[in-house]
Order: structure tokens, then C-alpha cells, then sequence
């Protein structure tokens, strides 16, 4: 991986000179990453963590780097020579990619002088940030419907990064297959496509088109059926080449629709293909398709099997910004001891949750995940006896578990500096988040009218949480 450590806010820089003037640079500290869903994702899929992990192990400060820096300035050869001899020795705790999580709860918790804390800021959210966004817009576009889904966004990416990474996010959001080449074998994803309007529009007629195409590809035969008139001259062209190629021993695919009524056009396709004893080919679409688009089309019976999407997932159209951020949670104090921290706002959702932190999950007596809790590290629960959460603002309103079991979400990654996390394959994440999915509650997951799935802090995170409003007040 390239030297990113310059991928960075210039105010971190300026901070961390800061730190160092004022002689707190080596004091241990603790800062959460997440995100808060005002106005976004009620729920988010963790994603970016393998990125994260190659930033981290290719931390340093080339000669390049240094120079650059001097010649802005702004920083004495003190800072200079710190930033040469940077490493990173601190501890870093996350949620594994994969893994449905929501609002306020850590995807990642970094803990390290506040010198190395504060440089990595920016890269880390940088890459949770975009991936958590791109596999949860994929996800919530899973669950809009029956249909398996294609990733096809590359050329609507904001740029080259954004196409690559965000292909390995929405596999793993659940589109398992990618038109990106590059994608496909960086990650060993699965890689898909036939042709565009232009191969049509290059021969003398549609006829001669797709009998060409059918003959380089004859077992990969999928026509795209709109460049001229779907009904009267694409479907009914495809199936005589499928009649060819299936007198010739070979099995068509399928058309491809991408413009037009598509829950029109796909239901008197699949009866036309039907007719002709093709009722086995399927039906692709493709087309600014987003989950209001795949319910209406679900609503209306299309006749539809796989979707390309390419815009609306790759930039996430309907909410461009997971809004992660990074928090200071706790910070040693001159005694060496970790004081927990917390940040107070008149806009109750910026209020953060202090000191070092853990998220469990419970199950319930069905083995199906019914609520979080965001603890602290320490809180320790016996799952021999009952547990009653309850809501964080409105704390009259209370569950008792009876029979359950608790999950902890969070995992090491770096420990003093050193990687002891194995990253899994991308396979073993889209897995992992196959599993999560099936363990919620449909109700959760869906993307209209959700229900809103419990996160409650623990009963000494509450208080400490409390404790601190009050002294801040």
C-alpha cells in the first residue's frame, strides 16, 4: 500500500505540534469512532477495517514528507524531528467488518498517546466512513427485494478510489458481484457484464447484432433488448438467437432491460420468453435503481431476477455522507490516571459517551439479536441471571431479559503497536454479514417505516455519562 500518512487534516498537524509544545503529546488517550444517524442509516454495515489496518502498519514519515512540511513554515525542527522518528505503539479495538451496528455505538476505539491519536484521525474515518456507507446503501438495497444484485457503479464513482473500494463494500453489503476488472481481482470478486447500446448500434441491425454476440459468447449469451423498440424488435430478435445457440447445444442466459416501464416491460418479456419455452433465461434490469424503486417493483410483480445498479449504490444517491466522527472518550491526567471525557452540546445528538468502552449485544431466548448495549469496558453481566436495560433519555421505558446471551462485538487489532488481528477474506466477511443479517428480526432491517432496534448504555455508563453533565452544567 502507498505511504498515506500525509492523508490527513492540517489542523491535526497543527494540534499535535500543539501537544507537544505543551508537554502532553505522550499522555495516553482514548477516541471512538461512529457515527450518529441523525437524518441517515438507522442502522450501518461495519466496513474498512482491512484498509485501516494497511494504513496503519505503513505509518511513517518519509524524507518527503518531512520536507514538505518544512517548507510550509509552520513547524520547528522539534516537531520535525518527532514526526521522522513517528510510530505507532497504541492499542486499537473494533467491530469487525461485517457486522450490522448502530448509531453512537464504536466501530473503532483507538488507544494511544494523544500524539499518535490525533494523526490518524482523518484516514480513519476516510475509510470507515465511505465503506460502512457503500455496504450498508447495499444492503438496504438487498432487503428492498428477492432479486440478487450486481455492483456496476465504477464509472458513476467519484473518482478511481471510490469505485475500487466501494465495490469491495457493497460485496460486502451483499451485491456479490462487480462489473469492476480491477475490483474483481484485487478482491477476488466475482466479475460480470455483456455488452452496451454501442455494440448494437455498430452492426447493420439488431438481428445481426446479437447473432454476433451470441456467436463469440455462446455461453455467456445475455442480449440487451432496449436500443430500439423492447417489445416489437429486442425480445423477439433475442429468442430467435436463442433458438439458434439452443439447436447449436447451448443454453442462453437471459436479456437485459435498461430504460423504460420496467415492471411492464419485464412481465410481457417473461410471457413472450415463456411462450417461446425459455422459461428458464432471465430477466436482467439495470437503470437508476434505488430501494423505492426495487419495492414499487416488487409491488407490481416484476418479472425481474438480477439488477445492475450503478449510480444510486455507489455514491450512496439518497444519504452521500455516513457522518462518522472521531471523539475523545478519556485522556491521562498529570497523575497518570484515565479521566473519562465527554463532549456537551445544546444539540443533544452531538452529546458523546464518555470513557473507555465496550458494545455487547444480546440475543435473545430464539437466538435472535434484540438489543445492544454500550458499556464500559469493565461492566461485567452474569447471563445466569435476569437483565434489564433501558432507554437512554426516555428511562421509563424498560426490557428484562430472561433467557439470553450476550455477544461482545468489538475485537483487538493492534495491541502496543502490533497487529494481532488475522483479517479475514473478503469471502469470510460477506459470510459473517449474511449471518448477521439472519439474526436480526426482519422488522429491523427493512427500509420503510423500521423499527427501531434497542441501544441502551449500561447502568454505570449512564451514570458516569450523567455524572459528568451535571459537573459540566
Amino acid at each position: 500500500m502507498r505511504n498515506l500518512t500525509l492523508l490527513t487534516d492540517f489542523y491535526e498537524l497543527t494540534m499535535m505540534n500543539g501537544y507537544l509544545k505543551c508537554g502532553t503529546a505522550e499522555r495516553k488517550a482514548v477516541f471512538d469512532v461512529f457515527y450518529r444517524g441523525v437524518g441517515g442509516f438507522s442502522y450501518a454495515v461495519a466496513a474498512g477495517l482491512e484498509q485501516v489496518v494497511e494504513y496503519v502498519e505503513n505509518l511513517h514519515f518519509s524524507d518527503d514528507d518531512i520536507e514538505y512540511l518544512r517548507s510550509l513554515n509552520q513547524f520547528g525542527e522539534d516537531f520535525l524531528t518527532a514526526l521522522k522518528n513517528f510510530k505507532f505503539t497504541g492499542d486499537i479495538k473494533a467491530i469487525p467488518e461485517g457486522t450490522i451496528v448502530f448509531p453512537y455505538e464504536p466501530l473503532l476505539t483507538v488507544t494511544a498517546t494523544l500524539f499518535e491519536s490525533q494523526l490518524v484521525e482523518t484516514a480513519l474515518l476516510t475509510f470507515l466512513n465511505h465503506q460502512t456507507l457503500i455496504a450498508t446503501k447495499a444492503l438496504r438495497l438487498c432487503e428492498s427485494t428477492k432479486g440478487q444484485i450486481l455492483e456496476f457503479g465504477l464509472r458513476r464513482a467519484q473518482n478511481a478510489d471510490a469505485g475500487i473500494y466501494g465495490a469491495r463494500a457493497a460485496y460486502i453489503g451483499g451485491c456479490r458481484q462487480t462489473s469492476n476488472v480491477l475490483a474483481g481481482k484485487m478482491f477476488d470478486i466475482a466479475v460480470k457484464g455483456t455488452h452496451a447500446h454501442s455494440w448494437v448500434m455498430s452492426f447493420p441491425d439488431e438481428l445481426t447484432a446479437f447473432r454476433k454476440y451470441a456467436e463469440i459468447y455462446p455461453d455467456g449469451c445475455l442480449l440487451l433488448v432496449d436500443t430500439y423498440d423492447t417489445l416489437k424488435s429486442g425480445v423477439p430478435n433475442a429468442i430467435k438467437v436463442f433458438d439458434e445457440l439452443t439447436a447449436k447445444g447451448y443454453r442462453p442466459l437471459g436479456i437485459r432491460l435498461d430504460s423504460g416501464d420496467l415492471a411492464y416491460l419485464s412481465k410481457k418479456a417473461r410471457a413472450m420468453l415463456d411462450a417461446a419455452g425459455y422459461d428458464y433465461v432471465k430477466i436482467f434490469a439495470s437503470g437508476d435503481i434505488d430501494e423505492d424503486v426495487l419495492l414499487a417493483l416488487q409491488a407490481q410483480d416484476a418479472k425481474i431476477d438480477i439488477f445492475g445498479i450503478g449510480t444510486r449504490l455507489i455514491t450512496s444517491y439518497t444519504n452521500p455522507s455516513l457522518g462518522g466522527v472521531y471523539k475523545l472518550a478519556a485522556m491521562e491526567n498529570e497523575k497518570g490516571e484515565l479521566d473519562p471525557k465527554i463532549k456537551v452540546s445544546n444539540t443533544p445528538a452531538k452529546i458523546t459517551n464518555p470513557g473507555l468502552k465496550k458494545v455487547v449485544r444480546i440475543y435473545d431466548a430464539d437466538n435472535m439479536a434484540a438489543a445492544d448495549l454500550i458499556c464500559l469496558e469493565d461492566d461485567v453481566f452474569d447471563e445466569s441471571k435476569p437483565l434489564t436495560i433501558f432507554h437512554p433519555e426516555q428511562i421509563w421505558k424498560k426490557t428484562t431479559f430472561e433467557k439470553y446471551r450476550i455477544e461482545e462485538l468489538m475485537v483487538d487489532v493492534f495491541k502496543g503497536g502490533k497487529l494481532v488481528y488475522k483479517l479475514p477474506s473478503l469471502a469470510e466477511i460477506g459470510k459473517r454479514l449474511d449471518e448477521q443479517a439472519a439474526s436480526f428480526y426482519p422488522e429491523y432491517l427493512r427500509v420503510v417505516n423500521t423499527q427501531e432496534y434497542k441501544v441502551d448504555l449500561s447502568q454505570r455508563l449512564y451514570d458516569l455519562k450523567h455524572k459528568l453533565l451535571l459537573n459540566k452544567g
